[in-house]
């Protein structure tokens, strides 16, 4: 009997051990992801998107061994890219559509409607899907998605990470955000860290810098460099705008060859995204906050670095503000080299994620992007309508409410009330604008006259998918006071 039971014992022992040795496997298996989100970097700003005012090896590098992406989407501002990105929810769907803390303009023609101000802790988010799934999480840098004791602009508190999924969060930076570097290097140090302390095991970096965000800073000497190259001081290109970029393809690089260090480059995937398109303009609003606003044009008080060959700026619904930067490398896995043009957007990124660590949404949760996977294989997705909800007016970089479907080549803006010319003159009115990006990727000729039957379609389709996530779509302000149309509300600082 002895014998059995001992014999009994060793075989429950080895299929134990089996068990525990497959899930060690499992694993390893599971790739680590390293996210790095930048903020108001523009589509051009690197070399490998055509850019010649500053080199950026590191990102160029990263996109030829992996997958660069030319068109894709976030939303026009932070707030509402960092909200989709974590839930994989689009705005229209979470309310998560405008800037925080909450300003507005409650007297101009057309009605903003209410719209979340505040990530709540029930929230399920992609950091907790991935802790499920085993991994270790870690957010570092800017958070912007709560107002409240949690967290705010800067930084997600450490005391209410787990609420949102994450088991880090990096320590404060020295100084401002807005001084210095941006904390670029000790963000850079904060991620390496945690990657060195969970390197055995699964791990998710969302490493979220504050550059390229106004106020822009850098390195001194690296701006004393660009002012000796010819670069301005102030303006257009100016000299630290160029530093701050090259300083951030630097501290790329040292992540990168941290990973290599440590020999995790094989099973990490880098995923590297900007928030929203680039300050090409920003505008003087105090007329339209004072009087009628339509006397003059709004004025431009401020150029950093021009979205050319796209449209535009940070804040608009044309391409130079909702197109950015996208590169992912994972080896053996994302096929080295491929510019991939097929149309993608930010709330992708959760079902490709959860896809590749096995990781679950809760039943009935509702996903608003599809797996990526395939176009980093080098195969397609199947044809689909990309939307855009941004039912705000924010007369900095010239915005008024409305909302966009991109359907193949196809991109239909629908103004609600009102719009502002790229020179910053007011139009009042309802306003439909119809772009082939195919022949026309800077957007200057609208050939809505042309081709009533595609912008009735498409609109059709716009408001069909708004009412489908039960979004308000924005209409005639009943409080709309003529004399002051534009006169700022607001709680705090933007």
């Amino acid at each position: 009997m002895a014998r059995v039971l001992t014999i009994s014992c060793l075989m429950a022992w080895l299929l134990m051990a089996w068990h525990l040795m497959a899930g060690v496997a499992s694993a390893a298996e599971k790739p680590n992801i390293l996210f790095i989100l930048t903020d108001d970097q523009g589509w051009p700003t690197l070399g490998c998107y055509g850019s010649k005012h500053v080199a950026t090896p590191h990102l160029d590098q990263l996109a030829k061994e992996g997958v660069r992406f030319t068109a894709a989407y976030v939303t026009p501002q932070c707030t509402p890219t960092r909200a989709a990105l974590l839930t994989g929810q689009h705005p229209a769907r979470t309310g998560f559509w405008h800037v925080i803390p909450k300003y507005g303009y409650p007297f101009a023609p057309v009605a903003e409607p209410a719209f979340a101000e505040n990530l709540s802790r029930e929230a399920f988010t992609l950091a907790k899907g991935l802790q499920s799934a085993g991994y270790t999480t870690a957010c570092m840098g800017k958070w912007h998605l709560t107002a409240n004791a949690d967290g705010n602009y800067v930084q997600l508190m450490p005391d209410a990470a787990k609420h949102y999924g994450f088991d880090v969060v990096a320590t404060p930076g020295p100084g401002s955000q807005n001084a210095g570097d941006k904390h670029v290097n000790h963000l850079t140090s904060e991620a390496i860290a945690f990657i060195d302390k969970n390197k055995d095991k699964p791990w998710f970096c969302y490493l979220s810098h504050h550059t390229l965000h106004g106020v822009v800073s850098a390195p001194p000497e690296l701006v004393q460099k660009h002012l000796k190259q010819g670069a301005p001081a102030e303006g257009l290109y100016n000299a630290t705008y160029l530093a701050a970029i090259e300083h951030l393809d630097a501290s790329v690089g040292t992540l990168l060859k941290a990973l290599d260090e440590r020999k995790l480059r094989d099973n990490t995937m880098v995923v590297f995204l900007s928030d929203n398109g680039g300050v090409s303009r920003a505008y003087d609003v105090a007329p339209f906050r004072t009087g009628d606003g339509k006397e003059q044009p709004l004025k431009v008080r401020l150029k950093e670095f021009e979205n050319t060959p796209l449209r535009n700026s940070k804040g608009t619904l044309y391409e130079g503000g909702i197109r950015v930067p996208c590169i992912v490398r994972w080896p053996d896995h994302a096929k080295s080299g491929i510019v991939c043009d097929t149309p993608i957007q930010v709330t992708d990124w959760l079902p490709t994620l959860f896809e590749i660590a096995s990781a679950k949404v809760p039943t009935k949760y509702a996903v608003d992007g599809t797996s990526l996977s395939p176009l980093l294989a080098g195969r397609a997705i199947a044809e689909r309508s990309l939307y855009w909800y941004a039912p705000l007016y924010d007369l900095i970089w010239g915005a008024t409410p409305a909302a966009v479907v991109r359907t193949g080549d196809y991109k239909l803006i629908e103004f609600f009330g009102d719009s502002f010319t790229d020179e910053g003159t007011y139009r009042s009115g309802h306003r439909l604008e119809l772009y082939n990006l195919k022949s026309d990727p800077g957007e200057k000729a609208d050939i809505a006259a042309r081709h009533p039957t595609i912008v009735r379609d498409m609109r059709d389709d716009l408001h069909r998918f708004l009412k489908s996530v039960n979004a308000t779509i924005a209409g005639p302000n009943p409080k709309h006071d003529p004399t002051r149309p534009f006169q700022l509300s607001q709680k705090g600082s933007k």
